[in-house]
C-alpha cells in the first residue's frame, strides 16, 4: 500500500480584472469557491485506489529476429480494469536507453505502451495525479520479463509471459473537491466516509473497460487474498504439527526433554 502525502494548501490568487462588473464578480466568486474547496481537507477519510502495473510479453516465433524476439506491453490499470483517468492524469514510462525516445508520456487511458525487443530490463513508471488529488508524482518500478521461469520445450507464441504487481494508492485527508468528484467512481474505494458526506447515489457502473489483452490479466481481489492467507495458515499449522512430532521422537529416543521455544503466528 502506497500512501500519497498531502501538501499544504497554496495561497489564493486574486483573479479580478478590476472591472467590477457583476459577471466578473460572479466568475471570480466561483473560482474562489473552487479553490477553497480544493484546499479544504476532509479529516479522517482515506481514498484508496487499487492499481495493477505489469507487462505482457509475446514471443514472435518465426518472425523473431536477433534484435526483436518479443513484442511486449507495459501498463498501469485498475485492479479490475477500471478507468484510472479519474485520478491519474498521465503516466510516464522510462525504458532502456537503447530505445529511441526512451521516455514515453501517455496522457490518456489506457495507460500503456507496446514495443519490440530482445532484452529484459527495469522500467521506471511515474504516475501523475490530477491537481485536486495530489501535486506529487508516484514512482514504481517493474522488471520486464520475456521468458518464463519454467519452460519445457520451445516457448509458445500463443501464451504470453505475464508479470503483474498489485498496490493501493492511498490519499489521506483528501480535498473536498477531490472527494466529491470521485466518491462514486468504481476505481475508487472510500472505506470511511462521514454520514454528512454520504450520498444516496451508489451507482458504480460504467467505467470498467474491455481490453484486448484482458483475458491474460491476473485477478486481484480481497477474497483471493483471504483464500491465500487461509491456505498459508493451514500450511504453517501443518508444519508446526510435523515439528512437534519430530521433537517428540527426539525426546523419546534420547531420553531428553526439549523445551519448545515461543512461537507466534499472526494473520
Amino acid at each position: 500500500m502506497t500512501q500519497v502525502p498531502t501538501s499544504a494548501p497554496k495561497d489564493g490568487v486574486d483573479l479580478s480584472d478590476g472591472s467590477g462588473s457583476p459577471l466578473n464578480k460572479a466568475e471570480n466568486s466561483l473560482e474562489e469557491r473552487e479553490k477553497k474547496n480544493s484546499s479544504r481537507r476532509v479529516k479522517d477519510v482515506e481514498i484508496s485506489v487499487p492499481i495493477v502495473y505489469g507487462t505482457i510479453a509475446f514471443w514472435l516465433g518465426r518472425k523473431a529476429t536477433e534484435s526483436q524476439s518479443h513484442k511486449w506491453t507495459v501498463y498501469v490499470r485498475g485492479a479490475t480494469n477500471e478507468d484510472l483517468s479519474v485520478v491519474v492524469k498521465r503516466v510516464v514510462f522510462q525504458l532502456h536507453p537503447s530505445f529511441n525516445n526512451p521516455i514515453r508520456v501517455v496522457d490518456s487511458p489506457p495507460f500503456e505502451l507496446s514495443e519490440c525487443g530482445w532484452g529484459e530490463f527495469e522500467i521506471a513508471i511515474s504516475l501523475y495525479f490530477h491537481s485536486d488529488a495530489c501535486d506529487r508524482k508516484l514512482d514504481v518500478f517493474h522488471h520486464l520479463k520475456l521468458y518464463p521461469l519454467e519452460q519445457s520445450g520451445p516457448q509458445s507464441t500463443k501464451k504470453p509471459v505475464v508479470v503483474e504487481s498489485y498496490d493501493e494508492v492511498v490519499f489521506p485527508d483528501p480535498s473536498e473537491l477531490f472527494l466529491a468528484r470521485v466518491q462514486n467512481h468504481p476505481a475508487v474505494v472510500v472505506p470511511r466516509l462521514p454520514a454528512a458526506l454520504t450520498e444516496e447515489n451508489s451507482d458504480r457502473r460504467g467505467n470498467t473497460k474491455d481490453h484486448p489483452l484482458g483475458h491474460w490479466f491476473m485477478n486481484f481481489s480481497e477474497a483471493d487474498e483471504l483464500l491465500k492467507l487461509a491456505a498459508a495458515r493451514q500450511q504453517v499449522q501443518a508444519h508446526i504439527v510435523k515439528l512437534r512430532r519430530q521433537m517428540s521422537m527426539v525426546e523419546g529416543s534420547s531420553g531428553l526433554r526439549i523445551l519448545p521455544q515461543p512461537f507466534k503466528c499472526i494473520f
